[in-house]
């Protein structure tokens, strides 16, 4: 999910940005520290939106930089559990698939891909045994997150999209145009029902 989220903190800015002024030494401090920045607490920061406050410059002996106490904005991608998520298949392997979850990586084991039999083919795809669905690099999806893991330091997002509503975009709009015309013909049997359980009049003789 995406947010923007608030911070206060000390902004070590380097001798090189020194002739700028202070605040866009601050801008650009940031911009370059928080790229391809990612904190288990605040997520993927994909943007220094704005500094609302720069504090006056903190020299440390023996450290060229200065030290401003700053508040800022950033944008940032974190992952939530159970959150829904629009993905494009990266790669495809005999265990799963890679998805892109916008500045993020996950994972989708071969078991999750869809609710059927799956098998690895020459393709480079994942088939699915009875529905015949495949699921190939390129592909746009919606899956859901159930894993999030830290261990050893590495962020690692586990997929599933076995869950009725999920799948690649295309099977969902197939599904659904299912949906519908079950219901049509479910509400036409039952009008049809309704018709022939209702008495016949006919005329009265004279």
């Amino acid at each position: 999910m995406f947010y923007i989220t608030e911070i206060q903190d000390y902004v070590r800015v380097e001798p090189k940005l020194f002739g700028l002024p202070t605040v866009e030494s601050v801008q650009r401090q940031l911009a370059e520290t928080y790229s391809e920045y990612y904190d288990k607490d605040i997520g993927k920061v994909l943007a220094v939106v704005d500094v609302m406050e720069v504090g006056e410059g903190v020299l440390i002996p023996g450290d060229g930089a200065t030290y401003y106490n700053s508040k800022f904005k950033l944008l940032v991608f974190k992952p939530e559990l159970q959150e829904l998520v629009y993905c494009v298949v990266s790669e495809i392997t005999n265990f799963g698939a890679f998805m892109d979850i916008g500045p993020l990586k996950g994972m989708i084991h071969i078991s999750q891909t869809m609710d059927d039999f799956v098998n690895f083919n020459k393709s480079n795809a994942l088939t699915g045994k009875v529905s015949k669905r495949t699921l190939k690099k390129g592909d746009l999806c919606l899956a859901r997150i159930v894993a999030i893991s830290h261990k050893g330091g590495e962020l690692k997002i586990g997929l599933t999209m076995r869950q009725p509503g999920l799948g690649r975009l295309d099977w969902i709009k197939e599904d659904q145009l299912k949906k519908e015309k079950m219901a049509q013909k479910a509400l036409k049997e039952e009008e049809n029902e309704a018709k022939s359980s209702k008495p016949k009049g006919g005329k009265k003789k004279k």
